[in-house]
């Protein structure tokens, strides 16, 4: 073998091992924050685990767990609430509907000087219990109505329970009308979340920044609509309603 083909062999096998070099560099860090904030979003509230499960190599059981995990936190106010436990898994149910239905996009992720990552997302807030509010208000007074004419009548006062109870079911009835019609969406508004990269494959959110998102996602009705004023009604104490 010649110098010059010795030195030809030597230069293509240093090109290859850098292109493969190259290769498993890109493999490793194929995924960069902007997917990763799309990936936690999309496990979160639309129970995606695809993109989750190849970024983070976790098991599809572990990716599928943290979508219940949320219904979970999110139905032990439910829990310690009034609200009758035949009714609890429909709620749960409907909340996780609700939740897929969220509405976001995730922009292109730009690198800060120290490393980390802005990820900017668009938020579209669901206006469903804003919108379904006022319908829910005619609704309990409708049923407040029917209970005084009752018992004007003769028929025996409902016990607090039974009347607590009706008013779930009535505030379960009416978002689930507007969840089966179609939901609105307010104002597009932005968030942007803070994220590092601790590895190739391991991320993190600033927990306050998805506080904030979370918080947007649906709009609320600033009172608890079941426990205050539908209760209220229904028993026929004064509500806020009535106030100017």
């Amino acid at each position: 073998m010649t110098r010059k083909r010795l030195i030809i062999i030597i230069v293509l096998a240093a090109a290859l091992i850098l292109g493969v070099g190259a290769g498993i560099w890109m493999y490793v860090n194929r995924f960069d924050a902007g997917e990763y904030v799309q990936a936690v979003l999309d496990v979160s509230y639309k129970n995606e685990t695809e993109l989750y499960v190849e970024i983070t190599g976790v098991s599809q059981e572990k990716a599928q767990k943290i979508f219940e995990d949320n219904l979970d936190a999110t139905m032990k106010g439910f829990e310690s609430s009034d609200m009758p436990e035949d009714l609890q898994p429909k709620y749960r149910e409907l909340i996780g509907t609700i939740a897929k239905k969220t509405s976001y996009t995730v922009d292109e992720p730009v690198r800060q000087k120290d490393g980390t990552y802005e990820v900017a997302v668009t938020v579209k807030p669901i206006t469903l219990f804003t919108d379904t509010y006022a319908d829910f208000q005619v609704r309990a007074e409708d049923y407040a109505a029917q209970i005084t004419d009752s018992v004007m009548q003769g028929a025996e006062m409902p016990t607090e329970e039974e009347m607590q109870n009706q008013i779930y079911q009535i505030y379960y009835d009416v978002l689930k009308e507007m969840v089966d019609s179609g939901m609105l969406y307010g104002r597009a508004e932005d968030v942007t979340l803070h994220v590092a990269r601790e590895s190739s494959r391991r991320f993190t959110i600033d927990e306050e920044d998805m506080d904030q998102l979370d918080g947007m996602l649906i709009e609320s009705v600033g009172d608890d609509a079941v426990q205050s004023e539908g209760a209220a009604d229904a028993t026929g104490q004064d509500s806020q309603e009535s106030q100017e």
